[in-house]
């Protein structure tokens, strides 16, 4: 696992953390997830990284 630093604007930050809360995650798990939600959708449009 790597770990990194993530700068995030605060509007972006307080939006995620809220989804966080809703579906009941961690925020790091909850920027995971949308991570990999994203990028499954990106491989499924045939679009490159």
């Amino acid at each position: 696992m790597i770990r990194i630093t993530l700068r995030l604007p605060d509007d972006v930050h307080a939006q995620v953390v809220a989804r966080a809360e809703t579906e009941r995650r961690s925020l790091n798990s909850q920027i995971v997830h949308l991570l990999e939600t994203a990028l499954a959708a990106d491989q499924a449009h045939g679009e490159s990284p």
